[in-house]
């Protein structure tokens, strides 16, 4: 059958397993194709193919529920259920999301953007089912890196105690984002090196040697046998202390193998944990020999080399070449990560500073009260993570950070507007679930020269920081330079009797196009880099509100509870009456697309906002004419 030809699950149930091989083949040569011209997620789709498969022939969804963990795993099920046609529109503007999402498809039944949230899910699912009367089967499939996530074994725990009918298909290729870390990816190995499965492998070649083989139907049958008969045959340990029967390892790439465990583990009626071996990038020789380079990739050839064009440098990388030069006379220093070393620019430094530098898995809580250890006994942690995944963290930031006052910097990367992986990614929440803790400092630098001052002023800060920045290193227009930083000290870049924008971070560059748009309209405004967001500049914004113009604030964040919020709780309590116009998100979820299309559906592009402050200053007309 043609792949694109499918429609729902039902049309591949019927299909033999050569068929099934072909198919995999097909979907494998789509998802290169799309993820090569569009970017994505792409190793850890390559290794599921025969998983999907399987799932989706064994069992019947809508009525039987699959969650899939973090959702980056889920591009051959997207293929398998009618969205062929779209595919090739995938994490671009108005086009399919690169995550599951229930108004695509009423087969994406539960939304994910995080790692180690399946199980939880799954097992509200389950018991949803049971307190209805309900008899349908419900699987959760995870990565053996979302494991490094405690959230799986507090699931894991609660499932197992209460004796709560699920299946658990964990998906094992010996990575996540990054080489898996930890005591239970060295347990997941000691079962693939088992004595108990090398030896029944033996076994069982060794008795298939001296058997006749009557047809290849049967030669297959006796394969998927004996790979089903050595997945029972291994050390079981872990799971079971948990309450769950464990059935594994297989091999994850074995599409007969697969069904037939998952066949028996659909009558078992009890916790079952599938322990699934398989290749992350299978099908695609640059992605199996560079699994964490096309985890999440940028567009490439297809012989595998990046599209030149895509590669700037990452804020990322220009930070960690600052806490890099900091390590050469401080020992005390420290980098973390979780999970993230490629992704937030921090592997360079582990290489120079081993010692130095963790990695601590899916595991953002956990991080954030290491970190909180590590500086309560005198050293300098700085944690490098999404400003996305920190809201995971925020339970410690406040209370074993910041109510100890800590000396802990956390580096928010992918602050503001994060692009093609959409609504669980955006990065527009930090301010407001950073700014009202008390003794936290907040730093938004506007371009790459700052961001290096920012590092060297929170290294010496002595309390808890958080720097936030995009992903892509920011430049200034030509004759606008930063050279000196001082925590809460803003600087007025441009001087304008009509108005004044304070704006901060990826705003600031904007800010100053939009004045020289606005200058052409008769418009002088002002300009001021709001680089600390906490402390506000005391001074300059009572010197600016004492100007009696119109002041705009510009930041790529939730208005609510963000900069311009902590301006207008400032002009609160000053004296007379202020014109205070907030420029940020408004109370929506931003989709996925590319950074231009989305910053116009915000209205934060240079145009939309120059028509903002020329109809505020009563102008528009004359400009539009």
């Amino acid at each position: 059958m043609n792949l694109s030809q499918i429609k729902t699950p039902d049309d591949i149930r019927d299909l033999s397993f050569e068929e099934c091989e072909n198919l995999a083949d097909d979907i494998r040569t789509k998802i290169i194709q799309t993820v090569s011209q569009n970017g994505g997620h792409l190793s850890s789709n390559l290794g599921i193919v025969e998983i999907t498969l399987a799932l989706h022939r064994v069992f019947h969804m809508p009525e039987d529920k699959i969650i899939f963990d973090v959702g980056h795993q889920t591009y051959a099920h997207k293929l398998l259920t009618g969205r062929f046609d779209q595919f090739s529109t995938l994490r671009t503007y108005g086009g399919l999301s690169g995550f599951p999402r229930k108004d695509e498809s009423q087969y994406d039944i539960f939304e994910a953007g995080h790692a180690s949230t399946a199980i939880s899910a799954a097992v509200g699912f389950a018991r949803a089912r049971d307190a209805r009367g309900e008899d349908h089967h419900v699987v959760a499939v995870v990565g053996d890196g979302a494991l490094t996530g405690g959230m799986c074994y507090e699931a894991l725990n609660d499932c197992g105690n209460n004796g709560t009918r699920l299946i658990v298909l964990l998906n094992d290729n010996e990575m996540s984002i990054a080489k898996n870390v930890g005591a239970l990816s060295q347990h997941l190995s000691s079962l693939r090196a088992s004595k108990k499965w090398n030896k029944a492998r033996h076994n069982i070649k060794t008795r298939l040697a001296n058997t006749p083989v009557i047809g290849k139907p049967l030669n297959k049958f006796i394969h998927a046998t004996s790979t089903m008969a050595k997945s029972l045959l291994v050390s079981e340990g872990f799971f079971p202390a948990l309450g769950f029967r464990y059935l594994g390892p297989i091999d994850g790439n074995d599409q007969q193998a697969i069904e037939l465990i998952l066949k028996k583990a659909k009558n078992l009626k009890e916790p079952v944990v599938i322990h699934c071996v398989t290749k992350k990038g299978y099908g695609y020789n640059k992605a199996e020999q560079l699994p964490e380079e096309f985890h999440g990739t940028s567009p490439f050839y297809l012989d595998g080399k990046h599209h030149a064009s895509v590669q700037v440098k990452s804020n990322g990388e220009v930070a960690a070449e600052e806490l890099i030069h900091l390590a050469e006379t401080d020992k005390s220093v420290q980098v973390v990560t979780a999970a993230m070393p490629l992704g937030t620019g921090t592997h360079a430094f582990g290489k120079l500073y081993p010692g130095q530098f963790f990695d601590v898995g899916i595991a953002e809580e956990h991080a954030v009260t290491m970190c909180a250890g590590m500086a309560a006994g005198g050293l300098k942690p700085f944690f490098f993570v999404y400003s996305t995944f920190l809201q995971r963290g925020y339970d410690q930031v406040l209370h074993d950070v910041c109510i100890q006052k800590l000396p802990v910097t956390f580096m928010l990367d992918r602050a503001g507007i994060s692009n093609e992986d959409g609504q669980s990614h955006q990065g527009l929440y930090d301010f407001a679930y950073l700014r009202h803790i008390p003794g936290m400092t907040i730093l938004s630098p506007a371009d790459e020269n700052e961001l290096r001052l920012t590092i060297r002023a929170a290294y010496e800060c002595g309390s808890p920081c958080a720097i936030r920045y995009p992903k892509n290193v920011l430049a200034l227009p030509e004759g606008y330079a930063i050279d000196q930083f001082h925590i809460g000290k803003w600087q007025e870049l441009r001087s304008g009797r009509d108005a004044v924008i304070l704006a901060t971070g990826s705003m600031t560059s904007a800010a100053l196009r939009v004045a020289d748009m606005l200058k052409e309209a008769g418009v002088e405004m002002g300009v001021v880099n709001a680089s600390t967001i906490k402390p506000l500049d005391a001074n300059m914004l009572a010197d600016v509100l004492g100007r009696k113009v119109p002041v705009f604030t510009m930041e790529e964040h939730m208005k609510a509870g963000g900069f311009g919020s902590a301006v207008l709780e400032f002009a609160s309590a000053e004296k007379g009456e202020h014109d205070i116009t907030l420029l940020g998100v408004e109370d929506v979820f931003v989709q996925h697309g590319d950074h231009a299309h989305l910053l116009k559906d915000v209205a934060l592009d240079d145009e939309s906002i120059c028509l903002r402050i020329l109809n505020h200053l009563g102008k528009d007309d004359k400009h539009n004419g």
